[in-house]
């Protein structure tokens, strides 16, 4: 070897540090998947009979959130990767509780005891005829007056190496807006290291009676809810649909799309046929309507909607029989968005898995009668990813 030099000492020096700093970043182990699994809780406000409101958001570590308020269990923010990495809330909300309290369309909650609509708020078990409350014209909406999205539930926060959980609890009492029965109802929110939300809901009940639980989160996929859902492009599994009335109920029929503004089978956007004359759509004022989803054994994919600017992607996993799809044609500019503006005409859209509307009513659809020792149980994950 040479003789060193003194003008070669400097740029060995430089050339050792560079090796070890090499070494150092090629054996630097990544830390643990638990740093990366929060679940992060601050009070959120408090209720007109002063019950108080926590606000949980659980966090994955790449970037999702997931933000969940105990008033209604509604999802207030979520957060969704784009084509670039990005990651922007995705779903329509309000700044605060009382915004939540006074007025909204369910923006994000948790939809009980029976979500979508059941006839004149009328249905009968064991020769006993039931009245429910009716608060959309003659007909009772997801839960009547003060259904599942605007009751307090107990919160527990779970975490572990993989997830971050939220589980929200809530006793339904019996004759709470008519309903028979102590409902006992958990709803459990799942955050994945792979941007999913795995949606699990559970209930018994100590007398005979109906559940049919969802979640009313409002999707814009955008990222900007100064922007319509128009553009978004959308897949169902789904062969047939169920027509309405002009109340919006089920008239009884299930009527294939094909041939139809209601065939999504093949991937299209939102807006392509939405303003066809239609007598469906005429009813709904647009897309307010309950899909057949194929049947299939357990959890299956079901929809998928993809936002062709950004790239975002979501897939609708359910073992559900059903899906409501509505694409906020009750949104007229009056409800305030978080920083200013209101929500505009079609800018959220809503994938709410479920059983069929006014099933109670109608003998031919799937049962959703549920009864002492018997237990219910229906999961559902909204997957994200980002379109290839």
């Amino acid at each position: 070897m040479k003789n060193l030099t003194p003008t070669m000492i400097p740029g060995l020096l430089l050339l050792a540090i560079a090796v070890v700093l090499v070494q150092c970043k090629s054996e630097k182990k990544p830390p643990s998947s638990a740093a990366f699994f929060e679940v992060r809780k601050t009070t959120y406000g408090t209720t007109p009979d002063g019950q108080s409101v926590d606000q949980y958001t659980l966090v994955n570590g790449t970037g999702m959130e997931v933000t969940v308020i105990t008033y209604g269990g509604i999802i207030t923010r979520w957060t969704a990767p784009d084509k670039d990495g990005n990651y922007d809330n995705v779903v329509l909300g309000f700044d605060n509780l009382g915004q939540y309290v006074a007025k909204t369309p369910y923006f994000g909650a948790i939809i009980g005891r029976y979500g979508n609509r059941i006839a004149k708020g009328q249905f009968s078990l064991a020769g006993k005829t039931y009245q429910l409350e009716t608060n959309n014209g003659p007909n009772h909406l997801h839960g009547g007056v003060k259904g599942f999205d605007k009751v307090v539930w107990t919160a527990s926060p779970q975490q572990t190496d993989t997830t971050a959980s939220l589980v929200l609890t809530y006793l339904s009492k019996d004759g709470e807006g008519g309903y028979p029965g102590n409902l006992s109802c958990t709803v459990t929110y799942t955050l994945t290291a792979t941007d999913a939300l795995k949606v699990t809901y559970q209930a018994s009940t100590d007398k005979e009676t109906i559940v049919n639980l969802t979640q009313h989160s409002y999707f814009n996929l955008s990222g900007n809810f100064k922007k319509t859902i128009l553009d978004h492009e959308l897949m169902l599994a789904a062969d047939n649909y169920l027509p309405v009335d002009t109340t919006l109920i089920p008239t009884g029929t299930i009527t294939p799309v094909a041939g139809t503004p209601f065939d999504f089978t093949t991937a299209k956007a939102i807006g392509r046929d939405i303003d066809i004359a239609d007598d469906q759509l005429t009813k709904g004022k647009g897309y307010d309507h309950c899909w057949v989803l194929n049947p299939a054994d357990g959890l299956r994919t079901v929809a998928s909607v993809v936002h062709p600017a950004t790239g975002r992607q979501l897939e609708i996993i359910t073992d559900e029989p059903g899906l409501q799809f509505y694409c906020g044609n009750f949104l007229n500019g009056t409800l305030p968005m978080p920083g200013g503006g209101t929500y505009g005409y079609r800018t959220g859209f809503c994938l709410e898995t479920q059983h069929y509307p006014d099933s109670p009513n109608q003998p031919a659809f799937p049962s959703v009668i549920l009864r002492p020792g018997e237990q219910y149980t229906t999961t559902t994950i909204f997957q994200f990813s980002v379109a290839k």
